[in-house]
């Protein structure tokens, strides 16, 4: 008994994020999902999409179905930008594909940190879609004064109001050009055909010059004045963020993301965690000329910048493996660079500072008993 999309409208203008579901083993957009998407239009930078049920596919599957869901939702949602999709699989049952898990993760991550923030941006959106109105509501009296004035004082109104609406389109093209206006900025053409064929033209109001100047006085000066003490209030305030449900507790434990991966690795172990391969690296040590059980920083550079990885990287590389600072790498050192390198090539990011339990053992301090 009511109209389902004009619903979603009501609530698209209101909502500070739109999230649209599509399973990857079921792609596709029927009909009634296309409708409901449409009536999203002009609230294109809300909507962010979620492909589910992800580990449903395997790897090559999944980029095809990526490829696909982009070129269908390309015909359904018209914007330059192209949208953020999230891949993973939100549901509470076992991975059938693993292979993708630490995507999954990040991408699930990425989703909670947009969620979240929501809150920070609240302000700045609702000024937007104030904006937005004030912005419309110039351009549609400028439609209002236009229908009024060409309206005849006495016989064939009826007649002269089919036509108006008729070339309503042209109507439009003129009012961009005599008033500078954006195409965007006006409403769909055929819903105010929609709504005009019940209106009576000769009740309409003619144009208001103090108004527009009013209105573009706000625009230009007094949305600026409102923009800065709305990022001044913000950074006086604490952070707000969503709590509560999926977000609690993502974050703890073994469980948390990115644990026991990277350069957190080896964090739970007694042995440093890069002693299992120390013997490969020692291979390569031995063959760099050590004197006195080190290397020079020329000798490291040889074998570090086979790597391939900038040279921005491999400095701090060398930062955090030459723990003495002496500007030479002993067998430990070198192995940690190696090492370092190894949690770059894999897709992680490095450390700010040298955890504690990738010091080498001959490096860390001793503990220091009370007397």
């Amino acid at each position: 008994g009511y109209d389902f999309c004009q619903v979603l409208q009501w609530f698209a203008e209101r909502v500070d994020r739109i999230i649209l579901l599509f399973d990857a083993h079921k792609l596709d957009i029927s009909d009634e999902f296309s409708e409901a998407i449409k009536s999203f239009r002009g609230q294109d930078d809300k909507i962010r999409v979620v492909l589910n049920k992800a580990d449903q596919v395997d790897t090559q599957q999944l980029m095809r179905v990526y490829g696909a869901l982009m070129w269908s939702l390309g015909k359904v949602i018209d914007t330059p930008e192209v949208l953020r999709v999230y891949i993973g699989s939100f549901w509470a049952h076992p991975l059938r594909n693993t292979e993708n898990r630490r995507l999954f993760e990040a991408e699930a991550q990425d989703l909670f940190k947009d969620i979240q923030s929501l809150p920070q941006k609240a302000a700045v959106r609702k000024l937007n879609d104030l904006i937005k109105r004030a912005r419309l509501a110039k351009v549609h009296a400028y439609i209002i004064s236009y229908l009024k004035k060409e309206m005849p004082s006495v016989f064939g109104k009826e007649n002269k109001k089919k036509e108006l609406i008729s070339r309503l389109p042209e109507i439009y093209i003129q009012l961009q050009r005599e008033y500078h206006i954006s195409a965007g900025d006006f409403p769909e053409v055929k819903k105010m055909q929609e709504l005009l064929e019940t209106c009576d033209f000769t009740k309409f109001h003619s144009l208001k010059p103090k108004l527009i100047e009013a209105v573009d006085n706000m625009l230009a000066n007094k949305i600026a004045s409102l923009m800065s003490l709305i990022t001044q209030e913000e950074s006086n305030m604490p952070t707000e963020i969503v709590q509560g449900g999926a977000f609690d507790g993502t974050m703890a434990g073994p469980f948390g993301h990115g644990y026991g991966e990277g350069a957190k690795e080896g964090a739970d172990e007694d042995e440093w965690i890069v002693a299992k391969d120390k013997p490969a690296y020692d291979e390569i040590f031995y063959t760099l000329s050590p004197i006195n059980g080190k290397i020079s920083g020329i000798s490291a550079k040889k074998e570090m910048v086979s790597s391939k990885l900038p040279n921005s990287v491999l400095g701090k590389i060398w930062k955090l493996s030459d723990c003495d600072g002496d500007g030479m790498l002993d067998d430990e050192e070198f192995a940690l660079a190696k090492h370092l390198i190894k949690i770059k090539l894999d897709g992680y990011e490095l450390p700010g500072t040298l955890p504690p339990h990738l010091v080498p053992p001959s490096h860390r301090k001793p503990f220091q008993t009370a007397e």
